[in-house]
């Protein structure tokens, strides 16, 4: 007899497409082939120096045990001095939480709020693990489908629509991964006078592309725009975009007291706390020199000029600007429906990935895994020389359909 070990809540759930994606690229680079792979959402910069050494020196001096569930009190200090200084807020050290990535800090959040049946009002497109974390614990994804032609951002009426008394949460993304979508001051005060008038709903802003901004629209962090909102607001933000940290693993989330209560409870029985070493390196990362920061965002700036540039030029493709983040989110409703050089249909965007990785040696992640179709989203993560080799691949591969 063989024993069945996945339980019917995993079941009920997908791997993360674009680490599928990821991985299916890493297998052929490792045979050899020129792979260009735009899937994931990683800076292609080393981590400063400061910070490295930041962490070497946590373990010289011993930081290299368990500390509080809720973290380093120099991390936590650092995180309170971040947002009172970059966004005029004041948090107390009791309303901080972290995690080992701010994908922990979203699982926390639903495993300690939602009851089953509890909705989480999610506007689509959306990064590929919100949906999944929510089914996980026991919620329903209420999905609000925002397409290119409205920006990719929710608007008051549809936000009015999709609440229901069993509404717990509405989360949204800005700067959006999937669409480099910003929503602006004026965008979020009119979606907090919507959720004013419902008070069972809590608000979670994933703020982690806070620093990426490669337009001319500013961020503005939701409980800056609503602070009549602060008590049901969950700021989720971390250091793995900005400062190239990826694989240090540490998020981090401020919100009321008797929120962030309950994700250190959590915290304590899961993983105790993060990696005491990346907290003393993220403490320095905040506190110290940001030059590096400003030095790689003009750097995606360019990038995502380059690629806004080169992939409108491609007959067919719809493509917005991003704002912000690092990815662009084409429409590619055109090439749907059309046959590849080996016979092969082209049925979805899903198929549409699949033949421009293996026609055209590029990695890319389908619309379907944000939650809408047609599109394919492109991260420009990478150097100018990857990109520029991306677009003509990919132009002579959608070319070649028929």
């Amino acid at each position: 007899m063989t024993i069945h070990f996945e339980s019917n809540r995993v079941a009920g759930i997908k791997s993360s497409p674009s680490m599928a994606v990821a991985t299916a690229a890493k297998a052929l680079k490792a045979k050899g082939v020129p792979v260009v792979d735009l899937s994931l959402g990683e800076p292609d910069f080393n981590t400063p120096a400061h910070i490295v050494a930041a962490a070497d020196e946590a373990m010289r001096q011993g930081i290299t045990r368990y500390t509080q569930p809720d973290g380093l009190l120099e991390l936590r200090e650092a995180i309170v001095a971040k947002y009172k200084r970059e966004n005029g807020l004041d948090y107390a050290l009791d309303e901080v939480s972290i995690g080992n990535g701010a994908k922990q800090i979203l699982f926390n959040a639903f495993l300690g709020t939602l009851e089953p049946g509890d909705e989480v009002i999610v506007p689509a497109p959306y990064w590929v693990s919100y949906t999944d974390i929510v089914i996980l614990h026991g919620g329903l994804p209420r999905i609000v489908s925002c397409g290119v032609e409205q920006d990719f951002k929710i608007t008051p009426e549809q936000l009015e629509a999709a609440i229901t008394p069993k509404s717990r949460w509405f989360l949204f993304n800005s700067p959006s991964n999937p669409t480099g979508a910003i929503y602006t001051a004026q965008e979020l005060r009119a979606l907090g006078d919507v959720l004013a008038r419902h008070p069972q709903v809590a608000i979670m802003s994933d703020e982690i592309y806070e620093h990426i901004i490669c337009g001319v629209v500013p961020f503005t962090s939701f409980a800056v725009a609503c602070p009549d909102l602060r008590d049901r607001t969950l700021l989720i933000n971390g250091v793995s975009k900005a400062y190239a940290m990826t694989g240090w693993r540490l998020g981090y989330a401020v919100g009321p007291k008797n929120l962030t209560k309950v994700l250190n409870k959590l915290q304590s029985q899961s993983t105790t706390c993060p990696s005491s070493i990346t907290q003393y390196a993220a403490a320095a990362a905040l506190n110290g020199p940001q030059e590096f920061v400003h030095k790689a965002v003009a750097e995606f700036k360019a990038r995502g000029e380059l690629v806004a540039k080169g992939f409108a030029a491609i007959p067919g493709l719809e493509v917005r600007a991003p704002e912000g983040a690092f990815y662009l989110f084409p429409k590619c409703a055109p090439y749907i429906g059309r046959t590849a050089p080996d016979g092969t249909r082209i049925s979805n965007d899903t198929d549409l990935a699949a033949y421009l990785l293996s026609e055209g040696k590029v990695a890319t992640v389908p619309g379907a895994a944000f939650g809408v179709e047609p599109y394919i989203r492109l991260s420009f993560a990478t150097s100018r020389e990857n990109l520029t080799i991306a677009i003509e691949r990919v132009a002579d591969a959608l070319a070649k359909l028929r």
